[in-house]
C-alpha cells in the first residue's frame, strides 16, 4: 500500500454518538485493521481487510456529506501511515477533524489542528498495559490553544475500572485540564450506577451514553 492509499472499512454519514461532539451530524472515515484485541470491542468488524482507496477519493467521499465534523476512526486508524497526510489535508480544506484512537500509539505525529479523542483502556479491556504513556505526556505538554485539542475517553465496565480510572485521573491531574468522557460498556454496567459514583466523588468527568446505540440497533454497522 502506497503513502497515498488507505485501507478503508467504511465511510458513512451519521450522528456522532460519543465525546464532546456527541449529537452533531458527522462524516465517519473508518479505517480497517487493529489487532490489539480489546475485550468488548464494538467495532470488531473493522478488523477485516478493507477496500484500498486513494486519499483523494476518501476525502471526496467524506466531504460530499457536508457534515460539520469529520471523524477518522477504526479499528486503529494510526496504524496506517497515510492517515497523517489525510488528516492534514482535511484540515487544510477547513474541515473540523476528529481523531478517535485506541490510545496504543503516540499521537505525536498527528496534525496539531486535529481534535484528538484518546481512549484510556481500563483493566476490563484486557489491554490496559498497552496504553501509550506518550499520549498523556503530550497532552500535558501542549500549549494553548492546542491543549484544547485533546480529550480522553474511558469505557467503564464495573467498579474496578472506575477505581482504576479515578486513580489515573488524579495521578496526572487530567480533570484539571482536559475534557474527560466517561461511559459504560454497553450492557455491562447501568449508566445510573456510573452516574452515582461520579456524583458521590465530585468527579470532574462527563458521563456519556453512546447515542447511536439508543437511536439504532447496537449491532448495526454504519451508524
Amino acid at each position: 500500500m502506497s503513502s497515498t492509499t488507505l485501507e478503508i472499512n467504511e465511510i458513512f454519514h451519521s450522528i456522532q454518538g460519543e465525546g464532546s461532539f456527541a449529537g452533531w451530524p458527522c462524516a465517519f472515515i473508518r479505517l480497517a485493521g487493529c489487532g490489539h484485541g480489546c475485550i468488548g470491542c464494538d467495532t470488531g468488524y473493522a478488523e477485516d481487510e478493507g477496500v484500498e482507496l486513494e486519499r483523494e477519493e476518501v476525502i471526496k467521499r467524506a466531504i460530499r456529506f457536508r457534515a460539520p465534523v469529520i471523524e477518522i476512526t477504526g479499528g486503529e486508524p494510526l496504524l496506517q501511515p497515510a492517515v497523517y497526510p489525510l488528516m492534514t489535508q482535511l484540515c487544510d480544506l477547513n474541515q473540523k477533524v476528529l481523531l478517535e484512537t485506541g490510545g496504543f500509539i503516540s499521537v505525536e505525529k498527528v496534525d496539531k489542528r486535529v481534535h484528538k479523542i484518546i481512549d484510556l483502556k481500563p483493566p476490563s479491556s484486557g489491554v490496559a498495559e498497552q496504553n501509550h504513556p506518550d499520549n498523556i505526556r503530550l497532552a500535558l505538554a501542549a500549549e494553548p490553544p492546542h491543549r484544547h485539542t485533546f480529550e480522553f475517553k474511558i469505557v467503564i465496565a464495573g467498579k474496578e475500572d472506575y477505581e482504576w480510572a479515578t486513580s489515573l485521573l488524579q495521578q496526572h491531574q487530567l480533570t484539571d485540564f482536559f475534557t474527560i468522557m466517561m461511559g459504560v460498556s454497553f450492557g455491562k454496567l447501568d449508566p445510573a450506577e456510573l452516574a452515582a459514583w461520579i456524583l458521590r466523588d465530585r468527579l470532574r468527568a462527563r458521563l456519556q451514553l453512546q447515542l447511536h446505540k439508543y437511536l439504532w440497533d447496537p449491532s448495526r454497522k454504519g451508524v
